[in-house]
């Protein structure tokens, strides 16, 4: 039965994933650089986000190093136009790519047991009062970020 719940849940991930990397290959280089609406985030920094947010689950689910952790400054911390040298669209979708490829190969090798372990930014002893602070849950976040993420790029789209 555990197994039916990964299965289905890293099915939902993977098309979240590919939903939004095909929305992003939809996308004209002039479309990646305005804004969202007026004022907000455009596409081509929404795309850094994602980097940056799938980079930190490699170490967050104990499945690796990151990758790129450099990319936090201009996507993490920082909000849209704060960091000046960002990487181009085509080397940003390059590293979604196998970011994501990453994660999928990294996901297919955890027992729904290991699903359920603690994730790295939590103690031993707040796992113990919260067990479900675990890696299954981080999915389950972090895949309703992809869905956010692409909800408000449906407003690029118009």
């Amino acid at each position: 039965m555990e197994q039916t719940f990964v299965k289905q849940t890293i099915a939902l991930w993977e098309q979240s994933v590919k939903r939004v990397t095909d929305t992003f290959k939809g996308f004209s280089e002039e479309a990646f650089q305005a804004d969202i609406a007026p004022g907000r985030n455009r596409p081509v920094y929404m795309l850094g986000h994602l980097v940056a947010v799938h980079d930190r689950m490699l170490p967050l689910l104990g499945l690796g190093a990151r990758n790129w952790p450099e990319l936090d400054a201009a996507f993490i911390r920082t909000p849209d136009r704060t960091v000046a040298d960002i990487p181009s669209t085509a080397d940003l979708l390059a590293r979604f790519d196998q970011v994501n490829a990453q994660l999928a190969a990294k996901f297919a090798e955890l027992t729904p047991a290991q699903w359920l372990e603690k994730h790295a930014d939590v103690s031993a002893e707040d796992f113990a009062k919260e067990p479900h602070r675990n890696r299954f849950n981080v999915l389950l976040g972090r895949t309703s970020h992809i869905a956010y993420h692409q909800g408000q790029l449906v407003w690029a789209k118009k």
